[in-house]
């Protein structure tokens, strides 16, 4: 039987972002937390079952010691794959999570000028806008406490 390190305990979730990725995939980046004040990210892939019954999860841990080569390693990779396809938009899909498909060719543009004044501000910078989060009460992913 292993023991535990009691430096170490079940981590907790202090920042998490989620990527929605078609309909059917999502990932998640989660920093997480130890006892020992020391962080890590997890990145979850969750993918819906062709069935409809539950989801397929695949985890990474990601340590700090290797943050800046795993990044080096993906900016590389993602040099190479764009090198590749020259021609291919790949700006066509950077869109928010709560962009909606259905409309995607039915709405046009808005300039700030548009807006009305309580929207401007926020829009300008003259008043601090919270990051939208997905974190619940006790600060945890709701869609990986179902697991």
């Amino acid at each position: 039987m292993e023991q535990e390190n009691p430096n170490f305990k079940k981590s907790d979730t202090v920042f998490t972002k989620k990527i929605r990725a078609g309909k059917r995939r999502t990932y998640f980046f989660d920093i997480r937390s130890t006892k020992a004040n020391d962080y890590f990210i997890t990145i979850t892939e969750s993918k819906k079952r062709f069935n409809g019954e539950g989801y397929d999860r695949h985890k990474i841990f990601l340590y700090k010691e290797d943050f800046n080569k795993f990044v080096e390693a993906l900016q590389e990779g993602v040099g190479k794959v764009k090198e590749m396809m020259p021609n291919f938009n790949f700006d066509e899909f950077n869109h928010d999570d709560d962009y909606n498909h259905e409309h995607e060719n039915t709405q046009q543009p808005v300039s700030i000028d548009e807006l009305p004044a309580s929207l401007k501000a926020d829009v300008s910078g003259d008043k601090p806008v919270a990051p939208p989060t997905d974190l619940n009460s006790n600060g945890a992913h709701e869609e990986v406490d179902k697991w």
